[in-house]
């Protein structure tokens, strides 16, 4: 009776130690039921229609994923910041989301310099960080490994827009650009990439982030008569330069970087706009060409007041792709876990509904799709 009661107080305790490594062991942000991502994007403020877009798209997502029982019985909780599109916010809402919250990994970060200010607490925690909202070369080279991009690079859409421009006879271009670290590195990149296309650049002006004071850039660049003003800002001071030049007579042609907020930048022009020309990274939104783009606008239907859009599809696309790594993950979900199993994605065994991503051990950037659209009349876009 003895040695039967000390066997089965050994067995107890055995199985009460395998419990407790095993809950020292789990992942901050994973439960039984859930697993919770942290985001931290612009809600308010100038550009805050960027993060606001992405997210419905994201949400539309995960609520179908949810309703369905969610991953392995787990659902998905995206826990949201502001951050306004300002680095200082968004390193605070970083370190709030890692230490406080605990969340598993991160998602959806939008915008160059806001994504560089949060890499140093990314990088101390080792958490992944899917989908950032930018293309820019800072976050892709040097390969880190923590980083997952679902949207092709600035540098491809600089090489997309220039090619359109070359074969358009448009030669004199000038740049109005963000005065930070992306408006800085793609101006750079416009430089010499205008050379290779046989175009000239024949001037430039800036603004300052979440700032749309831009009749100083405007007057700069009617002196220059450019054919076309390339735009690397959000929305916001890019309505503001196009309203300003037009008014003084202006008749050549504007194009822009993905990033811009297309709807938005739409908005605010109304027929002014016409002709403004906008690199996309994701298929057309509002016309279910493709599978993905129809089960897309299904799910964003269950939103109310949802508006279909370039940024809420590339949100939906980061959700379900990101999702896909959950799956494949498993059950016992771990960091590592989930970068090994994002890192499995291909054309070949992942279905994206006619849009690919692809990435490998070397290569986390999913996708190289760069497509051109213009406004036209009514607001629409067309291309």
């Amino acid at each position: 009776m003895g040695w039967n009661w000390c066997h089965r107080l050994r067995g107890c305790l055995g199985l009460a130690m395998s419990l407790l490594a095993v809950g020292a062991a789990a992942e901050d942000g994973v439960s039984a039921t859930e697993v919770v991502l942290g985001q931290s994007a612009p809600f308010s403020g100038p550009a805050g229609d960027l993060g606001r877009d992405f997210l419905v798209g994201a949400q539309s997502y995960f609520a179908m994923v949810n309703a369905k029982g969610g991953v392995h019985g787990r659902r998905v909780r995206l826990l949201s910041l502001d951050d306004g599109y300002e680095p200082e916010r968004t390193a605070a809402n970083t370190q709030q989301l890692i230490w406080r919250d605990k969340v598993f990994a991160l998602f959806g970060y939008s915008g160059t310099a806001t994504t560089l200010a949060a890499l140093p607490a990314i990088r101390e925690a080792n958490v992944p960080l899917f989908a950032p909202v930018s293309g820019a070369l800072a976050l892709r080279e040097p390969f880190n490994r923590l980083i997952f991009h679902v949207r092709a690079s600035y540098a491809q859409e600089t090489d997309f827009l220039l090619r359109q421009l070359q074969g358009t006879g448009r030669r004199k271009v000038a740049v109005f650009y963000q005065n930070d670290e992306l408006g800085k590195s793609m101006l750079e990149q416009l430089r010499l990439r205008a050379l290779v296309y046989g175009l000239t650049l024949v001037g430039t002006a800036a603004v300052e982030r979440n700032s749309d004071a831009v009749e100083g850039a405007a007057q700069a660049l009617l002196k220059v008569k450019p054919d076309v003003v390339i735009q690397v800002v959000s929305y916001r001071p890019a309505a503001a330069l196009i309203a300003r030049m037009r008014q003084a007579g202006y008749l050549g042609g504007f194009s822009h970087y993905s990033f811009v907020g297309s709807l938005s930048l739409s908005a605010r022009l109304k027929e002014c706009g016409i002709g403004a020309e906008i690199a996309q990274v994701v298929p057309f939104p509002n016309k279910a060409r493709l599978p993905l783009v129809y089960e897309y606008r299904k799910a964003v239907a269950q939103h109310p007041g949802a508006v279909d859009n370039f940024l809420s599809l590339e949100g939906y696309i980061a959700a379900r792709t990101l999702v896909e790594g959950l799956r494949r993950a498993g059950r016992a979900l771990t960091r590592e876990g989930l970068i090994r199993a994002l890192e499995t994605i291909s054309p070949a065994n992942y279905d994206g509904g006619g849009f690919s991503q692809h990435f490998s051990r070397t290569d986390h950037s999913g996708s190289d799709f760069v497509d051109l659209t213009a406004i036209g009349s009514g607001g629409r876009f067309i291309n």
